[in-house]
């Protein structure tokens, strides 16, 4: 079986990304106005989605990332025998050697000022990001924060008016049979709706530490990560993120995060840019039968605790290595993950009450829950080796037309205008406008020189959310090129 991310899409219908598909203010805002739509009891088979998914439909949107890639291969040393193949590989001054590579999920706005919730792995390593709504409207989207360890992310998007939105369901009153519907981006096939039950809850399918997926026979696949998986009322139950499949398609095993664990943890980013979560500070096993045995208890539920963390919140409160661990709160610890995620969603600074055995006998300790300590989700990012390359608004480094140039470009002799000298990776013009094109129109204005193509921008730069067209001669055809600048 193939365990994958039901997300990124490279390219636009191009190979997928294989790998893995205490709380803050909750909002005070109410989801879409169902009031007019159908409502269809949890237990009944609605005679169709059309209406739910009309409702629904505008909150959802299709979530596009581009990302700038150095694709130059390693040169030989300086003086070795083979260095005289380095030019076959491309030079640190060219502005060749890069590509753009992009990538399709889903996502979902949750309030009407344009905060959206998608999956981590959708967005991770972005230099941009965009969203795609269902009337067309395409909005430039920033991160507000992300969580790798639950794969999600906080985006936001501005909008001169206020955007459809839904809200999170209350996703512990699910339960198996229930119906449900997704929508979503498959394979970049935006606004696709499926529907289907809830097939089981609380799946651990070994990706991460606090694995409790909603497990759902709709059909998911890849480009639906982010997507929400609703209720028949218009809530969201869970936040599509992976599927197991033999063929990396649809086999009617798709996996959903929990609302209420992706409401928590989008509640803290939005509030701290990133999930804080409770500490015990111990390391611990599970308990086999054998084991709970020899304590004097039936079962296999519960962990055993083999080490303390100096100082810790569990070792500054009297446990010891040996005890087995039953509650916390009056919540049973069925396992090492169980205690993980109670620990979790526990509210850092509370005082909990451990029920635990000790030599046999049964005793209770409190404990004051520390915060854990978050590993950086974002390393820094390499920069890529501009060299000569253009850092202005349009990412573009022009120069005169000289008759080497001509030669090398095939530019007749009647063309007039500004050379691309180099254009940079992370510049928007990168992947529209080409080393050797010839700016002849800026704004629907003639340039004849580098200059007049300056003079154009810097005007330009005072209408930063109006595209900039370019018309261009390369190799000897015209071409028009809208970008946005990057002011």
């Amino acid at each position: 079986m193939i365990k994958t991310f039901c997300g990124a899409l490279c390219g636009l219908i191009g190979g997928a990304v294989i790998g893995f598909a205490g709380p803050g203010p909750a909002f005070a805002q109410t989801g879409l106005d169902l009031s007019d739509g159908p409502r269809v009891e949890a237990s009944q088979a609605p005679d169709s989605f059309s209406g739910l998914a009309k409702k629904l439909m505008p909150a959802v949107v299709n979530i596009s990332t581009r990302q700038t890639v150095a694709t130059r291969l390693p040169t030989f040393p300086e003086g070795s025998e083979i260095e005289r193949f380095n030019p076959f590989f491309g030079r640190p001054d060219d502005d060749e050697g890069f590509r753009r590579q992009g990538a399709l999920g889903s996502g979902f706005v949750i309030s009407s000022d344009g905060l959206i919730v998608t999956n981590n792995h959708v967005i991770e390593a972005a230099d941009e990001i965009e969203a795609v709504f269902s009337d067309g409207r395409t909005l430039r989207a920033t991160l507000i924060g992300r969580d790798s360890d639950t794969d999600l992310a906080v985006l936001k998007v501005e909008s001169e008016t206020p955007l459809p939105f839904v809200s999170f369901a209350d996703s512990d009153g699910a339960e198996v049979g229930d119906w449900v519907m997704a929508i979503g981006n498959p394979f970049g096939f935006g606004g696709s709706v499926s529907a289907g039950i809830i097939s089981a809850l609380e799946r651990d399918i070994q990706s991460g530490r606090y694995d409790n997926f909603i497990q759902t026979d709709a059909a998911i696949n890849r480009g639906n990560s982010g997507g929400p998986l609703f209720t028949l009322s218009g809530e969201v139950l869970g936040v599509n993120t992976a599927i197991i499949s033999p063929t990396g398609g649809s086999v009617g095993i798709g996996f959903s995060i929990p609302a209420n664990l992706a409401r928590q943890i989008t509640d803290q980013i939005i509030e701290f840019g990133a999930p804080r979560r409770g500490w015990l500070g111990v390391n611990v096993q599970p308990v086999t039968e054998d084991i709970a045995t020899a304590y004097g208890v039936s079962g296999s539920k519960g962990v055993l605790l083999t080490q303390l963390i100096e100082e810790g919140p569990a070792a500054s409160a009297g446990l010891e290595v040996g005890d087995l661990l039953l509650t916390i709160d009056g919540r049973e610890i069925e396992g090492v993950r169980s205690l993980t995620r109670i620990v979790a969603d526990t509210e850092i600074g509370k005082t909990v009450i451990i029920e635990l055995i000790r030599d046999k006998r049964r005793t209770e300790a409190q404990v004051k829950l520390g915060e854990l300590e978050r590993e950086e989700d974002d390393e820094p990012r390499k920069e890529l080796p501009d060299g000569g390359l253009a850092n202005n608004s349009v990412g573009l480094q022009t120069g005169a037309i000289d008759d080497e140039a001509r030669r090398q470009y095939s530019i007749t002799s009647d063309v007039r205008g500004a050379l691309v000298l180099s254009v940079s990776p992370r510049g928007p013009s990168f992947g529209q406008i080409l080393k050797g094109d010839v700016i002849i129109e800026v704004g629907f204005e003639r340039v004849t020189s580098a200059r007049d193509f300056k003079d154009r921008v810097e005007v330009a730069e005072n209408q930063p959310d109006v595209p900039l067209l370019m018309h261009v001669i390369r190799e000897g055809r015209s071409v028009f090129v809208s970008v946005l600048l990057d002011v």
